[in-house]
């Protein structure tokens, strides 16, 4: 019987010499040796590396030719995966990623930490979409299905007004403008009619609006918005004529015309728990009587159509100090922080670091008068460079414009396209659809854009929002002297261009009820 024990084995070992060389053959003399006895001591788990001609010559091949950049390191992260840098989340783990979109329905994602407020978010998009000024930004909450926006108050955290929506909803939130925020602080007689501001605790004595105002944040006593509203009532497509009351302590309504009698006053909602939204497209989805219609919502639930308080005004002044108030009242003394802190510049981050090669090759480029004999010289005053800079545009543009209305042009090559380019310019919107912008960016004296006549072929119409209502005012050509002009008043002031027309009523009114001041612009991520 033969023994193994471990790794050893019987071999039989003999030993026959033939020129010198020993051959293991097998053999009568029987010992216990190791299977790889005359080899290196090496351990069965490990591989062998055995080296190759051929793969040194590779090596050696590879070795001698420089290593070729990659053309697009964007397209690869570090691990080499398909997915995009810019996506990947940030070292710190307490970042969330929110997508924002834009006006024109293109999305930015970008990653904020969990408490980021609104008036964050808000400087974080201008600085990552390059936004030529930092003031009157704001997030819009809205709900397409149901027709629902409100614009987030600066302290708000995004993150927490996110985690009320649906999860299969189609809520989104939309970078904007809104210059009317904190209008009512500037201009609260617009805001506030005397005739819907009376004092709770004296029902004979009435309050001005900038009483209004101060008493709220001075004091914190609260006076009383009061008004006929028509309310939807439920499961039904009436609408009903109620008067209601809003107090610090919440909305009333009551039960027997304008009584302000405990016994007739009922209890609608708490302010502290609701939101107060603007109602588009009104009168399709809710069959409302009126465009001005507003709703208010608790705001800890997601949006659900039973849930809605549906309030229809009768104009936009009233809908305007309705919704004003709701916010005033919830927040008081916060909104005039927020207040205060849009006013004031805000700091960019890192200080005055250049983030982008585009930054880079602007800061690279300084300004030159070459209108001397001696040669050019290089501009170091800042506000000399800027003169200098607006004088050329205007000469170019003044060249331009008299170039397009000569009369010896083909009529193709006649007319001017500097206006295409503005901000302010919205090509063929309609009519309905240059109001709905201009409220959407805030219903504030001055806020303006240029559109396309639909009714009146090579005419344009300015669209002029004033005392909470949008005017329209057409702008038609002309020719005097064979040269091509723009009027609005009948050819007594004439405008070589679009872009003449708003630089001269920006500093003058002329017809108009006020002056040019906010354009209406199209934000784009």
């Amino acid at each position: 019987m033969t023994e193994v024990a471990g790794p050893w084995m019987e071999v039989f070992e003999r030993k026959e010499k033939s020129g010198g060389t020993e051959t293991l053959l097998g053999g009568s003399t029987r010992t216990l040796a190791p299977l790889t006895a005359d080899s290196p001591s090496i351990r069965r788990s490990q591989p062998i590396l055995i080296a190759s001609n051929r793969v040194k010559g590779v090596e050696s091949f590879s070795s001698s030719i420089p290593s070729i950049p990659n053309p697009f390191p964007e397209l690869c992260s570090p691990s080499k995966s398909p997915v995009l840098t810019g996506s990947l989340p940030p070292q710190s783990s307490d970042k969330h990623l929110i997508k924002v979109y834009g006006e024109d329905s293109h999305s930015r994602s970008v990653w904020v930490s969990a408490e980021a407020t609104a008036r964050e978010v808000c400087h974080l998009l201008v600085q990552t979409a390059h936004c030529s000024d930092q003031e009157n930004w704001a997030l819009l909450e809205l709900h397409p299905s149901l027709g629902l926006e409100r614009c987030l108050e600066d302290h708000e955290v995004v993150l927490e007004v996110q985690g009320t929506w649906s999860l299969n909803g189609d809520t989104r939130l939309i970078f904007c403008k809104n210059y009317a925020k904190y209008e009512f602080f500037r201009k609260p007689m617009l805001f506030f009619p005397e005739c819907m501001i009376s004092d709770s605790a004296d029902v004979s004595k009435g309050m001005t609006s900038s009483e209004l105002i101060q008493n709220l944040l001075r004091s914190g006593t609260c006076p009383e918005i009061q008004g006929f509203l028509l309310v939807k009532e439920p499961s039904r497509k009436a609408w009903k004529k109620v008067y209601f009351f809003l107090r610090r302590s919440g909305l009333y309504c009551s039960t027997k015309g304008s009584s302000k009698e405990p016994r007739h006053l009922q209890y609608v909602a708490d302010l502290e728990d609701l939101n107060v939204y603007t109602v588009v497209n009104s009168r399709k989805l809710y069959g409302a009587p009126a465009d001005f219609t507003f709703c208010i919502k608790p705001s800890r639930n997601p949006v659900r159509t039973q849930d809605l308080k549906i309030l229809c005004a009768e104009n936009e002044q009233t809908r305007t100090c309705w919704t004003s108030a709701f916010r005033l009242f919830k927040y008081g003394k916060q909104l005039q922080c927020n207040y205060q802190l849009s006013k004031s510049a805000p700091r960019s981050p890192e200080g005055s670091r250049l983030t982008d090669g585009k930054s880079k090759s602007e800061a690279s480029l300084v300004a030159m008068d070459f209108s001397g004999k001696a040669g050019g010289r290089v501009i170091q005053n800042p506000m000399e460079a800027q003169s200098a800079e607006r004088e050329e545009g205007q000469a170019w543009r003044r060249r331009e414009a008299l170039r397009c209305s000569l009369p010896n042009l083909n009529s193709a090559a006649r007319p001017s396209s500097i206006h295409k380019s503005q901000p302010w310019f919205h090509g063929g919107v309609s009519r309905k659809e240059a109001q709905r912008l201009i409220e959407k960016q805030g219903l504030v004296d001055g806020m303006f854009l240029i559109r396309e006549s639909q009714q009146h072929a090579q005419c344009f119409v300015l669209s002029l929002c004033y005392k909470l209502k949008t005017k329209h005012y057409l702008v038609i050509p002309c020719e005097e002297g064979g040269r091509k002009y723009f009027t609005m008043d009948d050819g007594l002031t004439l405008f070589i261009d679009l872009l003449q027309l708003v630089e001269f009523h920006q500093i003058n009114k002329g017809i108009l009820p006020v002056c040019l001041k906010h354009p209406c612009v199209c934000v784009a991520l």
